[in-house]
């Protein structure tokens, strides 16, 4: 991993948990336990351990069926084919990645107009869309601890629209560059907390010193003063550490050689996540 890290920075605040222990007996002397946490350094990326590979994992696009759900909506069903990848089955080495883990095992991820995904452990799902609107699909298989599988031919982009009368049309694929959104999501619990799988997805680019590249802005409401802005140059997962705990948030922005926000669809995107101690 290359990448440019730009800290702000401020004073750690110290943290502290105390433990008291009363007698019920008359007389007898109350005992108190202080316990010191180590307080938090700067919020970091780190690199992410090697993940099993699957090289020739295939995710491709089936049969996509469209059916009036109201006067002004239409139900579209997407099937999904899945070609040498498992799903449901536990990555061998979700143990040693020390991260937020499904029980539920490896899955696709549902990712629709850059919105948080839906994890698919069976290749259907099926959304709910209004009449005359445009959208991009991305889908792509996941680890069972949600790292994405990034090999040739494990996602896929589908571009279409809900005509005035519910109708589905396949429209072009996109020629630009995109990026996708995928992790941290949702809520992350005691020892989850302490690695943040940062993923995502790129399209109709490469990231590189010297070309595109994602710059991620991360920050936690409950550390206002801590923040971290990082320019990511090499397609790979990453851990964030040292969030701590609270309402964080990540945006993820994809730029040109020249540091500036690529202009056309899906280039940019965040999402809100929480870090909870309990």
């Amino acid at each position: 991993m290359k990448a440019q890290m730009f800290l702000t920075t401020a004073a750690s605040c110290s943290l502290f948990m105390a433990s008291c222990g009363n007698s019920n007996t008359p007389g007898s002397a109350a005992t108190a336990d202080s316990v010191v946490v180590t307080p938090l350094g700067p919020v970091t990326l780190a690199s992410v351990s090697p993940s099993p590979e699957f090289p020739d994992a295939s995710l491709t696009m089936g049969t996509v069926k469209a059916e009036k759900a109201g006067n002004d909506s239409a139900k579209v069903t997407f099937n999904f084919n899945v070609k040498n990848y498992e799903l449901k089955m536990q990555t061998t080495d979700n143990a040693n990645k020390l991260c937020n883990n499904s029980d539920k095992g490896q899955h696709i991820h549902f990712i629709l107009d850059n919105t948080p995904y839906k994890a698919l452990y069976e290749p259907t799902n099926d959304v709910v869309l209004a009449n005359g609107t445009e959208h991009y699909l991305v889908a792509f298989l996941s680890r069972s601890y949600h790292e994405s599988v990034k090999s040739k031919g494990a996602a896929l982009v589908y571009h279409f629209e809900i005509d005035k009368k519910g109708n589905l049309k396949k429209l072009e694929d996109p020629k630009t560059p995109m990026i996708t959104y995928s992790r941290p999501k949702g809520d992350y619990l005691g020892k989850d907390t302490a690695n943040i799988l940062l993923d995502f997805y790129t399209w109709n680019c490469t990231l590189a010193p010297d070309g595109y590249k994602v710059k991620a802005d991360i920050t936690n409401e409950d550390r206002s003063t801590q923040q971290l802005t990082v320019t990511i140059d090499k397609w790979e997962p990453h851990f964030i550490k040292n969030l701590g705990t609270g309402k964080c948030k990540v945006t993820l922005s994809l730029i040109d050689k020249d540091g500036k926000q690529v202009e056309g669809p899906e280039t940019t995107a965040s999402r809100e996540f929480n870090l909870k101690a309990q």
